[in-house]
C-alpha cells in the first residue's frame, strides 16, 4: 500500500510508454459505457467527471449525456443566458467538445466557443461568466470546461461552472449525474443533437474572445507596474496547457521580460518528465513533473508553471527551488492581506482542512478570519463571488483571490493571477517567495509537510471516505496525546470525506481522490521531520486498519 517512486520519475518516458493516441480516440468513439458496471457511469468527483476511454469511464456516450442534463437542468433553473465553454490541450477534450457543441446547438443554447479554436483555461471561463453576470439579474450565463485537469494524457474530463463561475456543489452535481445515469441506460434516448457542421453554423454558436478579455483585465488583480519597474527576468513553462498562447500576449500587453520556456502542444506530453509513479501528470506541484523549469531556475529572478487547464500552480525561486504549495499559500496570503487596502476589513482566509498550519498562523498574525472547508474549490466560490473571503487555497496548489479593488475576480482556481502573483512579491518586497517563507519560520517556527499517495480500489476509498472519529481507537500519535478527531471541517460543518487526526505539535488527515484510483495521507509536524516521518508511519498503519477488510470482503 505504501508510495513506491518509479525508477521513471523525473525523467523522460521512452516512446512505448506514451498514450497510442489513436487508439485512445477510437475508444472514445466506438466502445460504448455499460450503465449497469459503476466504474462505466458518471460519476462527478470533486471537480466534474473524468476518467479514460480505454476503460469506458469517458467516452462520447458520456458526453453527450451529461451534456443533455445539463441543457435540461439549465431549463428547469431558468438559466437562460449563454454558455461559455473552454477545452484544454489533452487529446479526448477535442471530440469530446465537439460532441457537446451537437448537443448544445441540438437544445439551441447560445453557446460562446474560444474565437479561432484557441485552448481554454478553467479561469477564463469563470472570468467570462462572472463578467457577463455583473450587471444582469436575469438571463444568466453559466459555463463548461472540458479538461481532466492535470491528470494523464489519456483521460479526459468535463465540469461545469453555474452563474456564479465557480464549481458546481454537490446539489447540482448530483442531479446531473442521475439524469445523465438515467440517459445511458436508456441507450441516450432523450438527447437532442444535431450534426457537427450544423452545431458550428448554428445562430446559436458564436465565437468569444476569452484571450483577449482575460488578460486586458488581469492588471485589475496583479500589479504590473511594480513588475516591470523591477526589470524582473520571468521564465514560465505552460506544461503544454490551455494558457500555452496566453503568456506571451501578457508579457506583450503588460510589457514584461517573460520568456515562455516551451510552447509545444502535444497530446501525449512526450515532453514532460514524469510523476513519482512513472505516469505523465501535468501538475506543476511536483518535483518529478517540473525538472525542467527548476533546471532553468537560475536564469530568472522568478520563474513558474500552471497545469493543463491552468488553474493550478507551481513557483520556482532562485531561493529554495520549487515551492511546496502550502509555502506559496502561507507566503501569498501573508502579502496580499498587506497589500491589499482596497479590500474588506471582515475578508477571511480559506484553506482546505489539509492545506498548513502555517496559513492558520499567518491569519491569526493579520488578524483574519480563517475559513476551514473540506478539498474541493466549490467551497470557497460562495466567499470570494461576495467578498466574505480575500482569498481560498487548496494543499494541491489552486488558489484565487480577489481584485485590488475587492470585488470578485475568479470564483474557480485562478493558476495564472497566482503565478504572476509571485513575480509581484518579489518585486515589491525584493525577496522571492522563497525567501519569505524562510522569514515566516523564523516568525513562526519551520513546519515540516508530506503527502503520501497510493494505491486504492473503488472499495477502500469508499471505506476511507466513510471513516468516522469512533473508529480511530488510539490515544496517542507519534508519541503525544490526540486532541481532536474530526471528520467534518470547521469552518462549515461539511464532511471532509475521510479523518483528520490532530496532536499539539502535528496533525495528519486522509482522503481517497475524487478522480484517480489513489488515497493520500497528509501530515504536518510542527517538531522535526523525524517526527513528520513517524506521524506518516502511523496514519499509514490506520489507514490500512480501516480499508483492508473491505479488501478481504
Amino acid at each position: 500500500m505504501r508510495q513506491k517512486v518509479s525508477p521513471f520519475a523525473g525523467k523522460l518516458l521512452p516512446p512505448e510508454n506514451l498514450v497510442d493516441v489513436h487508439s485512445l480516440l477510437a475508444a472514445y468513439a466506438d466502445l460504448q459505457p455499460d450503465a449497469s458496471v459503476p466504474a462505466q457511469r458518471v460519476a462527478f468527483g470533486t471537480s466534474g467527471h473524468r476518467g479514460t476511454s480505454f476503460d469506458c469511464s469517458f467516452n462520447a456516450w458520456h458526453v453527450l449525456a451529461i451534456t443533455q442534463a445539463l441543457c435540461e437542468y439549465r431549463k428547469g433553473k431558468g438559466i437562460n443566458g449563454p454558455l461559455f465553454i473552454g477545452v484544454d490541450t489533452h487529446a479526448l477534450s477535442k471530440p469530446a467538445f465537439e460532441d457537446a457543441l451537437q448537443v448544445l446547438a441540438g437544445n439551441g443554447i447560445q453557446t460562446m466557443i474560444a474565437r479561432g479554436g484557441e485552448f481554454t483555461p478553467t479561469p477564463a471561463i469563470s472570468h467570462a461568466i462572472l463578467t457577463y453576470n455583473r450587471v444582469r439579474t436575469s438571463g444568466l450565463a453559466d459555463g463548461i470546461v472540458i479538461t481532466p485537469s492535470h491528470n494523464p494524457p489519456d483521460s479526459g474530463g468535463f465540469k461545469y461552472n453555474p452563474p456564479h463561475g465557480g464549481p458546481s456543489d454537490s446539489d447540482i452535481t448530483g442531479r446531473v449525474q442521475e439524469r445523465a445515469n438515467t440517459l445511458l441506460e436508456g441507450g441516450l434516448k432523450g438527447v437532442k443533437r444535431i450534426p457537427l457542421a450544423h452545431a458550428r453554423k448554428a445562430a446559436t454558436t458564436q465565437e468569444n474572445d476569452y484571450l483577449g478579455a482575460y488578460i486586458a483585465d488581469l492588471g485589475n488583480v496583479i500589479d504590473f507596474d511594480v513588475i516591470r519597474s523591477a526589470g524582473l527576468r520571468l521564465g514560465v513553462d505552460p506544461l503544454g496547457g490551455a494558457g500555452v498562447h496566453y503568456w506571451a500576449r501578457i508579457a506583450e500587453h503588460y510589457q514584461l521580460d517573460l520568456t515562455v520556456v516551451n510552447e509545444q502542444v502535444d497530446p501525449q506530453f512526450a515532453f514532460m518528465t514524469a510523476d513519482w509513479d512513472g505516469k505523465i501528470r501535468m501538475d506543476p506541484s511536483s518535483r518529478y513533473a517540473m525538472q525542467r523549469l527548476v533546471a532553468l531556475k537560475d536564469r530568472y529572478d522568478i520563474a513558474f508553471a500552471c497545469d493543463t487547464d491552468h488553474d493550478r500552480h507551481g513557483i520556482v525561486t532562485r531561493s529554495s527551488g520549487l515551492l511546496t504549495p502550502n509555502h506559496y499559500l502561507s507566503v501569498a496570503i501573508d502579502y496580499l492581506f498587506q497589500h491589499r487596502p482596497q479590500w474588506g476589513a471582515a475578508a477571511a482566509v480559506g484553506k482546505t482542512a489539509v492545506s498548513s498550519a502555517m496559513i492558520d498562523r499567518v491569519a491569526a498574525r493579520l488578524g483574519r478570519s480563517l475559513f476551514e472547508a473540506p478539498v474541493g474549490f466549490k467551497w470557497f466560490a460562495p466567499g470570494l463571488f461576495d467578498g466574505t473571503l480575500g482569498f481560498g487555497g487548496e494543499e494541491s496548489a489552486g488558489a484565487s483571490f480577489l481584485r485590488r479593488d475587492g470585488s470578485v475576480w475568479t470564483t474557480d482556481k485562478d493558476g495564472i493571477a497566482a503565478a504572476l502573483l509571485s513575480a509581484e512579491i518579489t518585486a515589491r518586497t525584493d525577496r522571492d517567495p522563497g525567501a519569505r517563507y524562510s522569514e515566516l519560520c523564523t516568525e513562526f517556527g519551520e513546519f515540516f509537510a508530506d503527502r503520501i499517495d497510493a494505491p486504492a480500489n473503488a472499495a477502500q476509498k469508499q471505506s476511507l471516505a466513510q471513516m468516522t472519529p469512533r473508529q480511530i481507537v488510539q490515544t496517542e500519535l507519534a508519541g503525544e496525546p490526540i486532541t481532536s478527531v474530526i471528520d467534518k471541517a470547521p469552518g462549515n460543518n461539511a464532511p471532509i470525506g475521510g479523518i483528520k487526526v490532530s496532536t499539539k505539535n502535528g496533525w495528519f488527515a486522509a482522503r481517497p481522490s475524487g478522480t484517480e484510483a489513489i488515497y493520500k495521507i497528509y501530515a504536518e509536524s510542527f517538531q522535526s521531520d523525524a517526527h513528520l516521518r513517524l506521524l506518516l508511519a502511523e496514519a499509514q498503519h490506520i489507514v490500512d486498519a480501516a480499508i483492508e477488510p473491505k479488501e478481504r470482503s
